[in-house]
């Protein structure tokens, strides 16, 4: 077994009035938000400038969390902390330490990177000669050097050296002086070089700017009062939690879902495999144990790393659940809001595997773990959770144009399963995966494709009293011979429904030749080669529906019917609401046929 449980802070040396930690906190907040805006501003590739598929934090000393950028996504902000942490201890174990004017690069999935493609640039920050922190960015980059094009798709690498280069605590600059030999790596092995090394240079300047920043703040409180700061608005984020998980009722807790896998594998160890949460409420603290959840996947890269990946996704959805900002207001994220979670996970699972096992189609199995977390959490919390989620799905386009690569990375949208009082959100990222969509103008102005079909997908709501969330419908185009593979899940399990709301629908691919001829997909694809004309056509998941579709508003049902999200006939047989010709609610009808099948019951 191995456990994650966050360390507790040294004591403050200052006592401070809560005023000063809320001027200090807000601005430890509005640099990390900086940080980030500067960062898409600066950067070459849709995957951050549009996508935002990025993290900006700041960290103190220790490696604990002190702010995130707001507007980043949970994935990529999350495990900055994780990161600093591994760098330290990598520093430490070759001799070296950090000194001013250092910048280290790292991706090291087994030392607190997310994975391969997710690559942090650490810019220290000094106070005379004492180091009082960290400014940090990550970004996900279009391509890491893997077996084929892209850093999303790529899911038949046997070991984490098939998944592109390994960055351990790289010293990119160091005391102030570029290494240049680093940066000629990067471009020699890089498909798409300009794009990503650009990118990186972005998340150096960005970094560079919250480490000027967080000393400017140093310098104008002091070191002892900024520390007795964090101090407390560490103490204060872990009140606000323990206090939420005092509230729940003593308990276990348990669940079980599934991932596909690799659905047209032979392998019994690779396809349909379970995920498993139980989680321990002991006054005011919770033990979350993956005990159960399936063995890793040696030779494939679906394995989740326990710190970076697994510890994000449970952090997260508890944090989400317990303290929702629309009940609770701002929530200061930093490292207090995870020290009364202890996680356990067999040494060797899928979600804490063992060196070189591969990891970097981590992003739809951690995924799949939030959405367990959640629905072992809906046994204690019912009216605070949504039902089932559907996944998501990222294809990487490829291709060469006069020699030179081009690579895409699109983000297919899942939805949200219903909760009490709100239908499902419709074609988002969930969970901890809220990057935004690229827009149409972006993608046809700068690649060889062409985007035919971009729309809501009707008729497979997952009904219930508050419907789940609607997946899209999109479909591609190549307009040159390029390439493209496939990561993805939620083909073969069907999003849960909860408290009699029924299950959502699975996604479907499908690829079709310039000829007509159709091909089904599973939700994972090696790269294959493809001609010009070629398209892809992906229809998204449905969210499980939440309580009993009969007691749905039968108002909010035709106004379904209207939007011609489900037809007449799936609204007398999903919600048993009768709709006239002239396109209203019988109401007389919809009573006899609800009453009727209650009866059946």
């Amino acid at each position: 077994m191995e456990s994650a449980t966050p360390p507790r802070p040294a004591a403050a040396h200052e006592r401070i009035d809560p005023i000063t930690v809320s001027v200090i906190q807000g601005a430890l907040e509005n640099i990390a938000v900086e940080m980030g805006f500067k960062l898409m501003r600066m950067s070459y590739s849709s995957i951050i400038r549009e996508s935002e598929d990025f993290g900006a934090a700041l960290v103190d000393a220790q490696g604990r969390g002190l702010a995130e950028s707001a507007q980043s996504t949970p994935l990529q902000s999350g495990p900055i902390p994780g990161y600093v942490k591994g760098v330290l201890a990598t520093l430490q174990s070759r001799g070296d330490t950090f000194r001013p004017g250092d910048v280290v690069m790292h991706n090291d999935a087994y030392s607190g990177a997310s994975h391969g493609p997710d690559v942090a640039f650490i810019v220290p920050v000094f106070a005379t000669d004492r180091l009082i922190g960290f400014a940090a960015t990550t970004a996900h980059h279009l391509d890491i050097g893997a077996l084929s094009p892209g850093s999303c798709g790529i899911v038949d690498a046997i070991d984490a050296y098939a998944e592109g280069l390994q960055f351990k605590a790289i010293k990119v600059y160091d005391r102030g002086v570029r290494n240049e030999a680093v940066w000629q790596i990067l471009r020699d092995n890089i498909r798409a070089s300009d794009l990503v090394v650009g990118d990186m240079n972005a998340q150096i300047a960005a970094a560079r700017i919250g480490a000027e920043r967080l000393g400017e703040l140093v310098a104008r409180h002091g070191l002892a009062r900024f520390e007795a700061a964090c101090a407390a608005m560490m103490d204060h984020a872990e009140r606000l939690m323990r206090q939420a998980i005092a509230r729940l009722p003593d308990g276990v807790y348990r669940a079980e879902t599934a991932i596909d896998g690799y659905l047209d594998s032979d392998v019994p160890g690779e396809r349909e495999l379970p995920i498993v949460v139980t989680i321990t409420k002991q006054g005011d603290a919770l033990t979350v144990d993956l005990t159960g959840t399936a063995p890793q996947v040696p030779d494939r890269p679906i394995n989740m790393p326990l710190e970076g990946t697994a510890d994000i996704a449970i952090w997260l959805t508890i944090r989400s659940v317990l303290l929702d900002t629309a009940v609770h207001g701002h929530i200061p994220v930093n490292a207090g809001l995870i020290r009364p979670i202890t996680i356990v996970a067999p040494k060797g699972c899928l979600a804490n595997p063992v060196f070189p096992a591969p990891t970097i189609a981590r992003f739809c199995p951690g995924n799949q773990l939030a959405d367990t977390v959640m629905k072992a959490l809906a046994q204690a919390v019912p009216g605070q959770v949504s039902a089932g989620i559907g996944n998501l799905k990222v294809i990487a386009f490829s291709g060469l144009q006069a020699g030179t690569h081009w690579v895409h990375m699109e983000i297919f949208e899942g939805a949200y399963g219903g909760r009490r009082g709100m239908d499902g959100m419709d074609a988002v990222d969930t969970l901890y995966a809220n990057t935004r969509n690229n827009p149409i103008e972006d993608i046809e102005t700068h690649l060889p494709l062409r985007v035919l079909r971009y729309e809501l997908r009707d008729g497979v709501v997952g009904p219930g009293q508050w419907r789940g969330g609607l997946g899209s419908v999109r479909e591609f185009a190549f307009l040159s011979d390029g390439g493209a593979s496939v990561e993805g899940e939620g083909h073969r399990y069907r999003p849960w429904g909860f408290l009699g709301g029924v299950d959502g629908q699975p996604a479907r691919l499908d690829v079709i030749a310039p000829d007509g001829r159709r091909r089904d997909l599973p939700s994972k694809v090696p790269h294959m080669r493809l001609g010009a004309g070629t398209r892809f056509e992906c229809h998204g998941p449905a969210g499980g529906g939440y309580g009993d579709p009969l007691a749905r508003d039968p108002e909010r049902v035709l106004d379904d019917v209207l939007d011609e999200l489900i037809t007449t006939a799936q609204a007398a047989v999903d919600y048993g609401v009768v709709i006239t010709p002239a396109r209203s609610v019988d109401h007389a009808a919809t009573t006899a046929t609800r009453a009727a099948r209650r009866m059946e019951r």
